[in-house]
């Protein structure tokens, strides 16, 4: 089994002298054995955060990329120039970009190619609704996600978010965790093959340093997004530290 990943999303949260001591902090307490370590800071703060990062074990991530790989779009950001930046990774489709942006999943799965193609690694996240879960059809969206978002030949790395636990302090519980994580690799394999079985899928929604143990020990977890936590050096290192003995 490949080592397990910690993606630390800042989203929309950081200025300048924050990020600097925010890394400082989390570079001084890493420890010497780590699992795949990678923070995602706005798009503000890549450009300062490449030179610290360069010599160290953590990877640099961005949190949305475009389509296209250069063009007449106001406002947005490249494949290509992330990769220029020495972005290796970036978050595509999560709930908030669908939520507050409209993006749909072929809009996902276009990314998902973009970022390919650029030599980045594509974080695609999926998640369903409190009332889809409620009403028991979560698979069906989940595996539909999967089916619109990701692309043939996909390798990145597919991140389960309920969005009823993203910035609610509610993780879903450990045992509907594995449930879902059985169905994900059960439906990559229907929909993937044989490379199906090799897909890394991270669990995010409230991830902290007191649930992550438990959660990172579950069978085809392979890590975790974590958010409102990575931007606290001592709870992310925590969570890094039980990813480490996991």
């Amino acid at each position: 089994m490949s080592r397990q990943i910690i993606v630390g999303n800042w989203k929309m949260n950081g200025t300048s002298r924050d990020s600097q001591a925010l890394v400082q902090a989390l570079l001084a307490g890493l420890p010497a054995s780590v699992p795949d370590v990678v923070i995602c800071p706005p798009f503000t703060q890549l450009a300062l955060l490449t030179d610290t990062l360069k010599t160290t074990s953590v990877a640099l991530g961005a949190q949305d990329c475009h389509k296209d790989a250069s063009g007449a779009h106001t406002g947005d950001i490249s494949a290509p120039m992330l990769t220029d930046l020495g972005v290796s990774y970036v978050i595509l489709g999560h709930s908030e970009r669908r939520q507050e942006h409209g993006e749909l999943d072929e809009t996902v799965r276009e990314k998902a190619v973009a970022a390919g193609k650029a030599g980045l690694t594509p974080i695609v996240c999926i998640g369903e609704t409190e009332d889809q879960r409620d009403s028991g059809e979560h698979f069906d969206t989940l595996g539909w996600q999967i089916k619109g978002s990701l692309p043939d030949g996909f390798s990145g790395i597919l991140a389960y978010e309920p969005i009823w636990a993203i910035g609610t302090g509610r993780a879903a519980t450990t045992d509907e965790i594995a449930e879902t994580m059985k169905f994900l690799r059960e439906e990559l394999v229907r929909q993937f093959g044989e490379s199906g079985k090799t897909i890394r899928i991270l669990y995010g929604g409230s991830v902290n340093d007191k649930n992550a143990a438990s959660i990172l020990s579950i069978t085809d977890v392979a890590g975790a997004l974590v958010g409102g936590a990575s931007l606290k050096a001592e709870a992310f290192l925590s969570i890094v530290g039980a990813a480490s003995a996991a």
